[in-house]
């Protein structure tokens, strides 16, 4: 693999935070040849703190065990070491000669400080297992889990037959009710067979005694054959295990782990919930299931994947639903509306309920949504899809991620990189079929790319792991943009959801819509699918794709932990850079954060219910005369005005605003404005003109307001009062 040295000392050099030490020592392919000068730089480093990196990902374990055997070096908690693979991203590719930009990039990311740790979520298991299935498949399961897991075994449905000995607690039934995650699952099911295994003795007289046959060695009563001869009844009688007069009865208990066999999976999501495992009828996954569940036995702890701002959230306000984005792509069913909250108070007065403000927090309007972080499986979708930020990822965070992208696409620029494009990928599938690209193109170089052969990762594609690559969305691709990023990709493979699918391609559908809106030729952000090394070939197709056009001066803006600031900055700069600047930029409906509202203003009252339920402070009214004011930098197109509105008379209008240099969006503007309604008495305005003719035609009628009393209608509350007080026909309490 050649490297130029001097470019890459060059470039780390004018890289802030980057160290070029050591990158003229001399490096071969093989690093265990470099044991020694390992054992060296980890002394030389440890007493300073200094981080370690080291450029090879294959034998990170061995340099890890080495660093700990290495007297006078330091554990990772006090020097970090990093890896990066250099050889299968870069290295190994037909332009390898041209990628040192790309080298140096991948150096100055990798030397970045971690992230500050996130909070963790606790699980604790006793080994607690349940086993769902036939007799013989939860037996056979039973028998290699026993020795280390308290099994208890449901029998779903009669047929093949349980061990003569007692060895686990058995129950027959049918589930009804499974919830729950690792070290907390609750399971009920309903008995109604009339052998009762707890009091069945495996004693074999009802099998022999039934003359149908409907009782086999799993010693459950198959009602479609019996013929209520109660012959098996008559030989049980000392156990009284069979009763067919007993009434159906729901049980239901713990456990901290659960392996179903049955056909079909009881949890349907994508990600079912930890310690809940579906091996069906399948060999090779049971094998796996019972190696996994063997192990699920003490104290568990993962990171706290998100965090969630209830104040910004537009799900629900007054008892009306607006944005369900992260509800809908969640994969792991861990997110769910708030019920209780709509409408209702938050803070001091309340008591606690999961994902709420903290008691003594402020008090303001509920609605919003509730996280299980014990169901929460760390993909970062919700932060994606959230229009207002609300929903943010946390390992590592935005601005963590930013910064990174940020130093990646710096650092290619300053050692004569051009036309950088990003590839997101997950840390395990996506960095696994990277390195299969890798090595393929290079144990393929005897074939021209004409004849078939591989061409590897090229030196302008910058690969990106991520933890997960759903956990990327429209602010970061944009950021990276005005950046100087020529494209961003996402690379998929059978990892990830359908849901995580529709919302990326949503999200990019949307991106590539403001870009192309502003005159940026090319596709500029796309997804490349890819199961495994059968789709070698088109995943090296798809990297081969031309650059689009880019910034003609990247930003140097760092990311914001606030979604909707980074999206600000990333949209000012690239409309400043625009080749065809746009004033309005239609954008498609789903996935859309931006946009603004049609009001019909012959249907509106100006109630102004739409300010009430507007979370991002979007619709304010004026207090100087009837108005509905909108800033439509502040939209996040949740709809809950729209829902809210008596007279249905909003609609949203997905597009993007940028008349005025993007000012416009920032500033208010009237978007229905009606003629006020004077008391009658001291010439006040109180209301508008149609909303006080709309009471007055259902209010016309009431006795309460007939003859002179009619007048009140059309006078200010002060005045309404003072009007009854001082009428000497009124009757009063007094008079009584």
């Amino acid at each position: 693999m050649p490297l130029d040295r001097p470019a890459l000392a060059k470039a780390l050099a004018q890289t802030p935070g980057a160290s070029a030490e050591g990158i003229d020592a001399p490096l071969t392919g093989l690093c265990r040849r470099e044991a020694g000068q390992f054992q060296r730089a980890a002394v030389a480093t440890a007493a300073q703190a200094e981080p370690l990196l080291v450029a090879c990902t294959q034998e990170s374990r061995l340099f890890t065990d080495l660093n700990a055997a290495t007297e006078g070096s330091a554990g990772p908690d006090v020097r970090p070491i990093h890896f990066v693979n250099l050889r299968e991203t870069g290295g190994w590719s037909r332009d390898a000669a041209q990628a040192t930009p790309k080298l140096a990039a991948l150096i100055a990311a990798a030397q970045l400080p971690d992230a500050e740790p996130v909070g963790t979520v606790s699980y604790h298991s006793a080994g607690r297992c349940l086993v769902i299935g036939t007799a013989d498949a939860a037996e056979r399961a039973a028998a290699l889990l026993a020795d280390k897991l308290q099994v208890s075994l449901l029998l779903t449905q009669p047929g093949g037959a349980l061990a003569q000995q007692h060895q686990h607690a058995v129950h027959s039934g049918q589930l009804s009710r499974l919830t729950g995650h690792l070290g907390r699952f609750e399971a009920s099911w309903t008995a109604s067979n009339p052998i009762d295994l707890d009091l069945c003795t495996r004693c074999n007289a009802c099998v022999d005694a039934c003359p149908e046959g409907a009782i086999d060695f799993s010693y459950q009563v198959d009602l479609s054959l019996c013929k209520s001869h109660r012959d098996c009844v008559r030989v049980c009688e000392a156990a009284g295990a069979i009763d067919f007069q007993r009434e159906p009865v729901t049980v239901s208990e713990t456990f901290d782990l659960v392996l179903d066999l049955r056909p079909q999976p009881h949890f349907t999501q994508h990600q079912p919930p930890q310690g809940y495992i579906h091996a069906g009828s399948d060999e090779r996954r049971l094998m796996a299931a019972v190696l996994d569940l063997r192990e699920r036995v003490g104290d568990f702890e993962k990171p706290r994947f998100f965090q969630y701002r209830q104040s910004l959230c537009a799900h629900s306000r007054n008892q009306q639903t607006g944005c369900t984005a992260c509800i809908d792509v969640c994969s792991a069913r861990a997110i769910r509306s708030d019920a209780s909250l709509k409408g209702k108070r938050t803070g001091k007065n309340r008591g606690p309920v999961p994902g709420a403000p903290a008691p003594g927090a402020p008090a303001g309007q509920g609605g919003g949504v509730v996280v299980d972080p014990h169901l929460c499986v760390g993909c970062g979708a919700c932060s994606t899809v959230c229009p207002s930020g609300a929903m943010s990822f946390a390992y590592p965070g935005p601005a963590d991620q930013g910064k990174r992208l940020r130093t990646l696409l710096q650092t290619y620029a300053r050692a004569g990189g051009r036309d950088a494009a990003l590839l997101l990928h997950s840390e395990g599938a996506g960095a696994r079929l990277i390195d299969d690209l890798g090595r393929a193109a290079r144990s393929d170089r005897r074939s021209t790319l004409a004849q078939g052969g591989l061409h590897g990762v090229p030196a302008r594609v910058l690969p990106v792991a991520l933890w997960h690559t759903a956990s990327v969305g429209l602010d970061l691709w944009l950021a990276a943009k005005a950046q100087g990023a020529s494209q961003v990709w996402v690379l998929l493979t059978n990892e990830e959801a359908p849901e995580y699918r529709e919302a990326l391609a949503a999200q990019m559908a949307v991106a590539n819509g403001v870009l192309t809106g502003l005159g940026y030729a090319g596709e500029h952000l796309r997804l490349i699918e890819a199961r495994d090394a059968r789709d070698l070939t088109a995943l090296d197709a798809a990297l081969r794709a031309a650059p689009a056009q880019t910034v003609a001066r990247p930003a140097s803006f760092a990311a914001q932990a606030d979604k909707r600031g980074t999206l600000d900055l990333a949209l000012d700069h690239l409309l400043a850079q625009a080749p065809v600047p746009a004033d309005t930029i239609a954008l498609p409906a789903a996935g859309a954060p931006f946009g603004s509202l049609q009001v019909d203003t012959a249907a509106c009252t100006l109630c102004l219910s739409c300010v009430g339920a507007c979370p991002a402070g979007a619709l304010a009214d004026n207090p100087e005369k009837p108005q509905l004011r909108f800033i439509e930098k502040n939209c996040v197109q949740c709809g809950l005005c729209a829902t809210t509105c008596p007279e249905s008379a909003i609609t949203l209008q997905p597009r993007l605003w940028l008349a005025d240099g993007g000012k416009a969006r920032a500033a208010p503007r009237v978007l229905h404005e009606v003629e006020p309604f004077a008391c009658v008495r001291c010439g006040k305005p109180f209301g508008t003109l149609r909303a006080i003719e709309g009471m007055i035609a259902k209010l016309g009628g009431h006795p309460a307001f007939q003859g002179a009393a009619a007048q009140r209608l059309k006078m200010c509350g002060d005045c309404r009062v003072i009007d009854i007080h001082t009428n000497p026909n009124e009757v009063k309490i007094t008079d009584l």
